[in-house]
């Protein structure tokens, strides 16, 4: 069974922006969960294109958003990494630590983009992470895309500034092949 994916924006726009969250509902039914400070990011006017289907996803009950309340655990680590982190820890973005936060306390999934921001918390907490490339290599293994679409996805991703690591899906597949390899 798939834990609960907790969506940080980076990861959830790449699909929105290119209208394949079709792919997010197919991998993971009832599983997909939106930070509050997250769907506040969206909420931003210049981009209220991805409100509109993020909106509408949660009204089909497709998707649900996860507040975090002042005083609660997630609150409080939340507020760490945003704000007043331990020692030299990194300070992060609020989707991210929202992300964080929340898989954290519900031994949940990180969906992220931004390695270099988070990756010091995923080891530090011993969170499960995955990116935007992972979930098209899973839609690609159980047959919702061919490789030719993933590209296609990819191109159109990296046309809206997605950063996706790779130049090309099928560049993105070999260089997974290559560290399953090690």
């Amino acid at each position: 069974m798939t834990d609960s994916l907790f969506f940080d924006n980076d990861c959830l726009a790449a699909f929105l922006w290119v209208q394949r969250e079709d792919l997010l509902l197919k991998l993971y039914p009832g599983k997909i969960v939106v930070p509050q400070p997250v769907y506040d990011e969206l909420s931003y006017p210049g981009i209220a294109i991805l409100k509109a289907r993020i909106d509408y996803l949660i009204f089909n009950g497709q998707v649900h958003v996860e507040p975090i309340n002042v005083g609660s655990d997630a609150y409080s680590l939340y507020y760490q990494l945003t704000v007043q982190p331990q020692g030299v820890q990194p300070i992060i973005g609020k989707g991210e630590a929202a992300s964080i936060a929340l898989a954290k306390l519900n031994k949940g999934i990180v969906a992220s983009n931004n390695l270099k921001d988070i990756s010091f918390y995923i080891n530090k907490f011993h969170l499960k992470h995955i990116t935007t490339g992972d979930i098209l290599l899973e839609a690609l293994v159980k047959g919702f895309i061919t490789e030719v679409e993933g590209n296609k996805i990819w191109a159109l991703m990296l046309a809206k500034r997605r950063k996706l690591g790779s130049r090309s899906f099928t560049d993105y597949i070999k260089e997974k092949q290559k560290q399953n390899a090690k």
